[in-house]
């Protein structure tokens, strides 16, 4: 469905910050615009990303 444009370290790295965004709003009332956290949270579990596709970016690796 989605053209995989992340890659590993990527992934890693946006779905800590999710959760760490989110943690802070729900754990420790954080505020509200931490609920951003669900963008890279998403992203990274779905492992592509909107903004990557429209500037042409990937990194990803490609197998030959």
């Amino acid at each position: 469905m989605f053209k995989t444009n992340t890659g590993n370290i990527d992934r890693i790295i946006r779905i800590v910050v999710g959760l760490a965004l989110l943690g802070w709003y729900f754990f420790a009332g954080g505020p509200v615009w931490a609920l951003i956290g669900i963008v890279p949270l998403v992203t990274g579990a779905i492992g592509s990303c909107p903004v990557y596709s429209i500037l042409g970016m990937n990194t990803c690796k490609m197998k030959n």
